[in-house]
C-alpha cells in the first residue's frame, strides 16, 4: 500500500456515486434502547441485503453499543456468506471501544442495553486512526468501511468550555479530517463525509474540508425544517455534494415513539410538540397515510437530499421503507398540511 504524504490534502474531495433511495442505519445491531436476539439482528441484515438497491448502504458507527454494532455486522454478513461487494459500509468515527469498569456504560447513559464494553471520544489524527483500526477488526475479513466521518463534531464542539477550548476543540477535528483524507486515498472507492445533528457545524467544516457527503440527523423532518438548513443543503447539491437525511422521525417522536431527538419530552413544558403529533396523525388518518411514510417522503423532498438513513428493529419493516422511499404522497396531503400549519406555508417541495 503507498504512502500518502503528511500533507494530503482534505480540500480535495472525489465526490461519490449515486446512492439509494435509503441508506439503513444500523444502531438496533448494537442494542439502542433494546437487546434484540441473535437471530433477529440477522434477519435484518437479511433483509437489507435481499430488499432494494444493491450494493446496500449501511450506516453504522464506533459508538453504537460501543462498537457492538460493527462486530454484530461482520458476523452477520459472514453469516449470510455476504460478498464483500454486496454491501457498503459507512462509519461514523470518533468513539473507540474500551474495557467496561463500571456498572454502566458512562457514555449516552441509558440509551444502550446489555453491553459488556464501554466508549470513549477519541477525536484527534491519531484517535481517529485508532478508531478505523478498531472498526477493521471489529467489523472482520473480507468487509471494510469505504465511508468513514467524523462522528457527532457538534456534540465535541458544543462542549468546549470557552472560546479557547472551542478553538482547540476545532483543531482537533480538522487533524481528524487530516487522517481521514489519508484513509481516503488509500481506500479503493473511500469517501469522506461528516455526520452531525447540527447542520451549522458542518456548514463551517465545509469551508475548510471538502467533504464527500454529509448526513445530518433530526435538521430537517416534517416538523422542523429552517430555510437556512435548507439553504445550505441547496448549496452543497450545487457543488455535487450529496445529502443523507438521518432522524426523519426525530428520534421516532414522530411516529409515535417516547423520544424526541433523543430525549423524553415532557407533556407540560412540550406541549406544543405533543399538539403538533396529534394534529399530524389525524391528517394522516384523514388522508389514510401511515405517518412514517409522509415523515420518509418529506424527508427525501429537499433538493439536495438524495437519502434518508433509517432504523428499524423490525425486518419486514425494510421493504415498506423502501416502498414508502419511492411513492409520492398526494398534493391534497400536503396542502392541507401548510393549511393546518404542520409544515411551513412556504415549503414547495412536496
Amino acid at each position: 500500500m503507498s504512502e500518502v504524504s503528511e500533507t494530503t490534502d482534505v480540500k480535495s474531495g472525489r465526490g461519490l456515486n449515486r446512492l439509494p433511495l435509503v441508506v439503513y442505519g444500523s444502531s438496533a445491531l448494537g442494542n439502542l434502547f433494546r437487546a434484540l436476539p441473535d437471530e433477529h439482528k440477522i434477519d435484518i441484515v437479511r433483509a437489507w441485503l435481499s430488499t432494494g438497491d444493491q450494493p446496500a448502504v449501511i450506516d453504522s458507527a464506533g459508538k453504537y453499543g460501543a462498537g457492538m454494532a460493527l462486530e454484530v455486522l461482520g458476523t452477520c454478513l459472514r453469516r449470510l456468506d455476504a460478498p464483500a461487494d454486496s454491501v457498503r459500509i459507512g462509519v461514523k468515527l470518533g468513539w473507540r471501544r474500551v474495557p467496561l469498569t463500571t456498572d454502566e456504560p458512562t457514555f449516552e447513559s441509558g440509551a444502550w442495553v446489555g453491553l459488556t464494553h464501554d466508549a470513549e471520544q477519541c477525536i484527534s489524527a491519531s484517535g481517529i486512526r485508532a478508531c478505523y483500526e478498531q472498526s477493521l477488526e471489529l467489523l472482520g475479513e473480507p468487509y471494510r468501511p469505504g465511508m468513514v466521518s467524523v462522528h457527532d463534531p457538534d456534540e465535541y464542539l458544543d462542549a468546549a468550555s470557552d472560546k479557547a477550548d472551542r478553538e482547540k476543540r476545532l483543531s482537533d477535528v480538522l487533524e481528524a479530517y487530516q487522517e481521514l483524507a489519508k484513509i481516503r486515498e488509500t481506500t479503493p472507492g473511500g469517501t469522506i463525509g461528516v455526520g452531525t445533528k447540527d447542520w451549522r457545524v458542518a456548514q463551517q467544516l465545509d469551508t475548510e474540508v471538502a467533504l464527500d457527503w454529509v448526513m445530518l440527523a433530526n435538521c430537517v423532518t416534517a416538523y422542523t425544517h429552517e430555510p437556512a438548513a435548507l439553504e445550505f443543503i441547496a448549496g452543497l447539491a450545487e457543488r455535487g455534494v450529496p445529502v443523507i437525511n438521518s432522524g426523519v422521525f426525530n428520534a421516532g417522536f414522530l411516529v409515535g415513539g417516547d423520544y424526541f431527538d433523543y430525549r423524553l419530552p415532557s407533556a407540560t413544558e412540550d406541549a406544543a410538540l405533543f399538539r403538533w403529533r396529534e394534529a399530524f396523525f389525524a391528517l394522516c388518518e384523514r388522508h389514510d397515510v401511515a405517518p412514517s411514510h409522509a415523515c420518509i417522503r418529506f424527508g427525501l423532498s429537499p433538493p439536495g437530499v438524495v437519502s434518508v438513513a433509517l432504523n428499524t428493529t423490525n425486518p419486514d419493516r425494510v421493504a415498506e421503507n423502501l416502498r414508502f422511499a419511492s411513492t409520492a404522497l398526494p398534493r391534497s396531503f400536503w396542502d392541507d398540511a401548510r393549511a393546518a400549519e404542520l409544515i411551513s406555508d412556504d415549503y414547495t417541495h412536496v
